[in-house]
């Protein structure tokens, strides 16, 4: 039987094998960090986050270069173990008792939004003839929370980096329209600053950005609009266990007969498990109140450098060939969520 190397070498091994790919996403990642921070110096705002300028930078180098086969294994680490380590540091972020304080009526009513949202993309990807497992992608980008919950919902369904690049790229570009358009929309239908912060929260996919569209409301609409848009967050780890089970279903209803789905603990990803673990630790307290901040922090980067290497194993190409379809169902995906928000906000106030 041959000898395993010690403990201490295989790691190094592993340090060594992952750390060039790492070392090309950490320059990227800092590159879209420094011009996110530019922006928001010049403009007073980043109109585009550093997670959608990794994203967007990975792209443009790979349709310039290559990545060599040495610098495969530390993008992979990236885009994968690292990403699901960041889901899990953002479950640090969330308790129930912040999701308590909006209310029972505008959690159902969210939670509801989010069915709904998820069901109507969907069928409109279906119309529009995108591929089944990008139409799942953009109606849980669109309906949760953007890049996050496409990246947590890839692996369950078994996409690719080609359909997960393309359906970021084009709900990011989606969700930026919707901040944009907000301050002006809110005005126009006669809502007050409070309902204006429920309906970024209903509609905006990105916490940030939720805080951008909120931000001309007022502080009260940005603590509206954020624990509203926590609920939306919180919904992911439902809807990736019940992706995984209808993935697994299926698998089982192509193989041969007689085949069983796998048990929940194998149906359901590690890192949403994390995640509901660490929202549970936070909301019983047993998180100190001091490193929720740099948890997030963490939890952030990470995912700036996982979008960076989704950037890299990108194919402008594949891309481009799903280009209307896929634009048709962000669109109309993002239109259906905005008009039930906004009903949903009105039948609020209607019922006091």
């Amino acid at each position: 039987m041959p000898c395993r190397p010690p403990f201490l070498l295989r790691n190094i091994d592993f340090s060594a094998r992952v750390a060039p790919g790492i070392v090309v996403c950490l320059g990227i990642s800092v590159l879209a960090i420094g011009l996110e921070r530019a922006q928001a110096a010049l403009f007073g705002k980043a109109w585009l986050e550093a997670l959608n300028l990794a994203l967007l930078l990975g792209v443009g180098l790979r349709a310039l270069w290559r990545p060599t086969p040495a610098c495969q294994p530390g993008i992979s680490c990236c885009a994968r173990t690292l990403l699901n380590i960041a889901i899990v540091l953002l479950g640090a972020s969330f308790s129930m008792g912040a999701v308590r304080a909006i209310g029972p009526g505008l959690v159902a009513g969210t939670i509801g939004i989010v069915a709904f949202s998820l069901v109507f993309t969907c069928c409109v990807g279906w119309l529009a003839g995108l591929p089944a497992r990008q139409r799942l992608l953009v109606a849980c980008g669109n309906s949760i929370c953007g890049n996050s919950a496409i990246m947590a919902a890839a692996p369950v369904i078994g996409a690719d980096d080609d359909e997960v690049g393309a359906s970021i790229a084009f709900t990011a570009a989606g969700g930026l329209v919707v901040v944009l358009v907000l301050p002006f929309l809110v005005p126009l239908l006669g809502l007050t600053d409070g309902e204006g912060g429920a309906l970024a929260g209903l509609s905006v996919y990105a916490v940030p950005q939720v805080v951008a569209a909120a931000a001309p409301f007022g502080m009260a609409a940005v603590h509206v609009g954020t624990l509203v848009k926590l609920v939306r967050v919180l919904m992911l780890g439902p809807v990736c266990v019940v992706l995984a089970v209808i993935a697994s279903a299926w698998r089982a209803r192509e193989a041969a007969e007689g085949a069983r789905l796998p048990p929940l603990t194998r149906l359901v990803p590690w890192y949403i498990i994390g995640f509901v673990i660490m929202m549970a630790v936070r909301t019983a307290g047993g998180i100190p109140a001091g490193l929720v901040v740099p948890l997030n922090h963490v939890a952030t980067f990470l995912t700036v450098l996982a979008m960076a290497a989704l950037g890299l194993g990108v194919e402008l190409r594949a891309i481009l060939r799903a280009g209307r379809a896929l634009m048709v169902t962000v669109i109309i995906s993002l239109l259906g969520l905005l008009a039930a928000s906004v009903a949903l906000v009105r039948v609020m106030v209607v019922g006091g």
